[in-house]
């Protein structure tokens, strides 16, 4: 749960010149306060900060609340040296929000108020916006990044705002705290997925845990037949289990995927990306050729898995997944310039929560381009929104992300035993495909389920990364 720091300011030097304005600011205020709990954060409303001695112990306040944010509501004019420190000392992201309490005055009932002291009080009830730039001045000058929202108090747009600042909070401290396992090695020779693991670990905060494709094969020998069986339960459970699946191929599978949970809970891993082909040593092959079903379970449990040790696209899968909207891990695999689809898919693992209907799990004489056969995954993502997410590196080191939103519609897909899916977007294929290139993704993508690009811009702000949105 992400924890909420919110104040209000103003200045105190107008509470004893203007009865119950104070009062009614911190009404204001509380509102805010019980909006922002409505979207499961926890919020600390230390109130109104109106004096720089206030303002240092509101920054005492935060400091030892250990915050994850700070909403700054301005509540009408205030110093802007009342404000500095509190933000100053806390050293987390700030939001401002410079909300009227109505969407405009009512001129004429405000002039009818006759008393002129009276009016400057109901005046500085609505004077929010008179402040905004002299904050932003001061945090420009201080080099303090800040995200303003100006609106009113009733708008909707407002609140969409701050849902998704609360979104993009949890994504970014669920990912400063994910351990992203690295299994194996990369695909001998893509040269677009070979990530900087020092870069992604600076931008996202995350850890990296190293392993052994020899721990997994001491894990997996070390799996009993009720561990087997069990698994072969959760397999037909979650999945559409093919009739050409024989048992010898479903007893590889589920003891390599049992010898997988394993080791995602020895390391505490909250994603993964893998690759291995097990040259020359049948064993370590037997254990590479049953990975996907295993896989598939763990993504669909939280714990997204990118093959070809696709560290850049598990980031994504892992955003996504975060957000609640799937993940699935994916590749262009046609145009069809008939109907301006696109179709992706991979050779799994996929994310069965944002399938239509069931996941099928179906045999494989070979699995392309790789070393085998075994079983494997086939599915379709649900009809609806969709986004399109890649987690990009360029020639000069920068992270950034990059997302397209379309949808996910109806029509004959490839029935090749990979998850695939037909996807609309507002482009002409040849402009999608031209422009979602040419931003320099890597060859995969994660797709989730939903429109969520402005939710993933705040998170590029929060990380102070760039987000291009293609459509």
């Amino acid at each position: 749960m992400i924890k909420v720091g919110l104040f209000g300011i103003g200045l105190d030097t107008y509470w004893d010149q203007f009865e119950g304005l104070k009062d009614r600011l911190v009404g204001y205020q509380k509102i805010i306060a019980d909006k922002i709990r409505d979207f499961k954060a926890d919020v600390i409303n230390a109130g109104m900060v109106d004096n720089p001695f206030r303002a240092n112990e509101v920054a005492l306040t935060f400091h030892k609340e250990n915050i994850d944010c700070i909403f700054l509501f301005i509540s009408t004019y205030a110093l802007s040296h009342t404000v500095l420190p509190v933000v100053q000392k806390t050293k987390v992201p700030l939001i401002v929000l410079n909300l009227q309490p109505v969407k405009a005055l009512d001129y004429e009932k405000f002039n009818a108020i006759g008393d002129r002291g009276k009016m400057t009080g109901e005046w500085l009830a609505h004077c929010q916006s008179c402040v905004a730039p002299e904050l932003a001045s001061v945090f420009n000058r201080a080099h303090i990044k800040f995200h303003l929202i100006s609106g009113y108090l009733t708008e909707t747009y407002i609140w969409n705002e701050v849902e998704e600042f609360i979104s993009a909070l949890e994504v970014v401290k669920a990912m400063a705290n994910n351990r992203v396992g690295v299994l194996g090695h990369y695909y001998n020779g893509m040269l677009d997925v070979y990530s900087d693991l020092t870069q992604q670990a600076a931008t996202f905060g995350n850890h990296f845990e190293i392993l052994e494709f020899g721990t997994l094969k001491n894990t997996r020998d070390n799996v009993s037949e009720k561990q087997i069986l069990n698994k072969i339960e959760e397999f037909k459970e979650h999945f559409e289990v093919s009739e050409e699946c024989d048992r010898v191929e479903l007893n590889r599978a589920a003891r390599t995927s049992v010898a997988l949970d394993l080791l995602v809970e020895k390391f505490k891993l909250g994603s993964l990306a893998y690759y291995y082909e097990g040259d020359g040593d049948p064993a370590y092959e037997n254990i590479v050729t049953s990975l996907i079903p295993g896989f598939t379970l763990l993504t669909g449990k939280n714990v997204p898995v990118a093959g070809e040790c696709e560290i850049k696209n598990v980031q994504a899968m892992k955003i996504m997944d975060i957000l609640g909207c799937g993940g699935s891990f994916s590749e262009f695999y046609a145009l069809d310039f008939e109907e301006e689809l696109v179709l992706l898919g991979h050779d799994g693992p996929a994310h069965f929560k944002i399938a239509d209907g069931r996941v099928g799990l179906v045999p494989l004489p070979v699995y392309h381009g790789k070393p085998g056969k075994g079983l494997s995954i086939q599915m379709k993502v649900a009809n609806g929104p969709v986004t399109l997410l890649s987690v990009c590196q360029n020639g000069s080191g920068e992270l950034f992300l990059l997302t397209a939103e379309g949808a996910s519609v109806k029509g004959p897909t490839l029935q090749i035993g990979n998850t695939n899916s037909r996807y609309k977007f507002p482009l002409p294929v040849r402009e999608f495909i031209d422009n979602w290139s040419l931003a320099g993704p890597s060859h995969h993508c994660a797709i989730g389920t939903g429109h969520t690009s402005s939710i993933i811009q705040k998170v590029a702000d929060l990380l102070h990364i760039r987000h291009i949105k293609i459509c």
